[in-house]
């Protein structure tokens, strides 16, 4: 991929994040009814992070979709979804987390809200909590923790994940009278952890990407060996540094370009005076990827 290209993709990044979440909840008018679509879209799992109880939702979230089989009576592992989180990881990597996730846009918007920004650099062990939540709450505790019919809950989208209540719980409670009085101290935690996502992302850059997200872990398990990568000419670059500070998921592109962190949202190459940086689709040139340190 040129760098014109990766320019392009960079200038018109928040355009392509917003027809991603257009295309992800296009079923627009759910919202008024405060209906579901039940279509045969609803079998397909879209790349990020979006609710399946959303009324505007054309797919299941490949979370949720990955827990209603875990902690099914009758599969205890999904081939299925898990094909298709590691194609979506080969293909794009945590560029799906940078450029088509609703729920990693929204957090976006929230930090352009004029307020003092904190940096995450010395929160970086918090990184590893995602994988936790990945392991225990999407994996085994729906598969061994279940009921009297073999079935277990769907611990990460039960009790975690903020956009079941922000595209869920709250859209479809404003129109259906019996949602609104069945919700409960359940919903009242849920409300809590969205509130603090919401308040977390205009002081921090993406906190639920960044910490806690498990297909945002995914993806990063996926990133070193996805065709989507980052590119850093070595015989170009100066080592000034900048790269570096712009990245807000605190990534030194020059040293790891690949990085599991890394979401592919192009800040490094907007701000690199020499033009060393862009994207690359595909195994090029191994020896330019990366500065050799003296």
């Amino acid at each position: 991929m040129d760098k014109n290209r990766s320019h392009f993709l960079v200038r018109f990044r928040g355009l392509i994040q917003a027809g991603a979440a257009l295309l992800t909840n296009i079923h627009l008018p759910n919202f008024l009814k405060g209906t579901l679509y039940q279509g045969k879209g609803k079998y397909l799992c879209v790349p990020g992070l979006n609710c399946y109880s959303c009324p505007g939702a054309a797919g299941a979230c490949p979370i949720g979709a990955f827990q209603a089989v875990v902690g099914s009576s009758k599969f205890r592992f999904s081939y299925y979804v898990t094909g298709i989180l590691i194609l979506l990881g080969v293909l794009l990597g945590r560029f799906i987390c940078g450029f088509l996730c609703p729920f990693g846009w929204l957090q976006e918007l929230l930090h352009k809200i004029p307020s003092p920004k904190l940096s995450t650099r010395r929160l970086k062990p918090l990184r590893y909590i995602k994988y936790a939540v990945l392991l225990i709450m999407v994996v085994l505790l729906p598969a061994v923790i279940v009921n009297t019919s073999g079935m277990g809950d769907p611990f990460f989208c039960k009790y975690l994940c903020p956009q079941g209540v922000l595209e869920g719980a709250i859209p479809l409670s404003l129109t259906n009278a019996g949602i609104r009085a069945a919700l409960g101290k359940l919903f009242s935690w849920k409300f809590c952890i969205l509130l603090a996502v919401v308040v977390g992302s205009v002081v921090f850059y993406r906190p639920f990407c960044k910490w806690l997200c498990p297909l945002g872990a995914v993806y990063a398990l996926m990133n070193h060996v996805s065709l989507f990568q980052m590119r850093v000419d070595r015989d170009t670059c100066v080592s000034c540094g900048a790269c570096a500070k712009a990245c807000p998921m605190d990534v030194d592109i020059t040293r790891t370009p690949n990085h599991a962190e890394c979401i592919r949202c192009g800040k490094c190459i907007k701000s690199c005076p020499t033009k060393a940086i862009c994207y690359q689709y595909g195994f090029g040139d191994k020896s330019k990827t990366e500065i050799k340190e003296n």
